[in-house]
């Protein structure tokens, strides 16, 4: 059974009567009278994927080194600094700018648990809407409908975490000290740099891409199915 069958299946057994009504025709369509699972079983599947899907990325990134050794998503000094960055590297600070790029990995890293509790939250919320748009998107819709329904809610939870890990890893000392340290190199102009918006917003942008992944793992990999809720429905 494909993704398409399982979220018109889920949304009749999670939406409302009249939202059931309309999925008689697209169920006929796609032949969903001959699924041989109940509307209930397929709707737990449903749940169970997301919450697999949305589990494995909190995990994978709220870990350490999850955004660190992670190439794709990994925190890199802001483009504001790059400037600063060459110029402290050229005079012997390499060693301090990597501390500080690592300290801004390590905050986003504590932070990234905290999504766990909104993304269930926004599984329960599910509508016919958001399964049609799930049904007519790509392999990342089910990511982007996570991204539209708690990027806000993350924003706020992320940020006080990060700043009392960017203060407790030495993040903000480091960027402090690097900023005094750039003022003595030739021909280099400070910006300001609102720190903590700057690694939520790229602790998010990282938390969706791997998100993203795993929703594409669960629909075509097998090996993904994890659960044996997970290879029943998925089979």
């Amino acid at each position: 059974m494909n993704w398409k069958l399982i979220v018109l299946l889920a949304v009749g057994s999670l939406c409302s009567t009249q939202s059931q009504a309309q999925l008689g025709p697209l169920r006929k369509r796609l032949g969903l009278n001959r699924a041989s699972l109940s509307d209930e079983r397929v709707a737990a599947g449903l749940r169970e994927a997301l919450q697999v899907g949305t589990g494995n990325a909190v995990q994978l990134t709220g870990r350490p080194d999850g955004y660190f050794r992670n190439d794709a998503i990994k925190i890199l000094m802001p483009e504001k600094l790059r400037t600063i960055e060459k110029g402290l590297r050229r005079v012997g600070y390499g060693r301090q700018v990597d501390d500080f790029i690592l300290s801004m990995n390590r905050a986003a890293e504590r932070a990234a648990p905290t999504a766990k509790a909104i993304f269930w939250n926004a599984i329960k919320q599910l509508t016919f809407d958001d399964a049609r748009h799930i049904l007519s998107g790509g392999d990342s819709a089910a990511t982007e409908y996570f991204r539209r329904k708690t990027s806000d809610q993350l924003t706020v939870a992320f940020r006080p975490v990060v700043d009392q890990s960017m203060n407790e890893v030495g993040a903000t000392r480091r960027y402090e000290d690097l900023t005094k340290r750039a003022q003595s190199v030739p021909f280099v102009r400070l910006q300001t740099l609102d720190l903590g918006a700057y690694v939520v917003a790229k602790a998010l942008d990282g938390l969706f891409h791997v998100l993203s992944e795993e929703e594409r793992k669960i629909r075509t990999d097998p090996a993904a199915r994890v659960t044996s809720l997970l290879k029943e429905v998925f089979r």
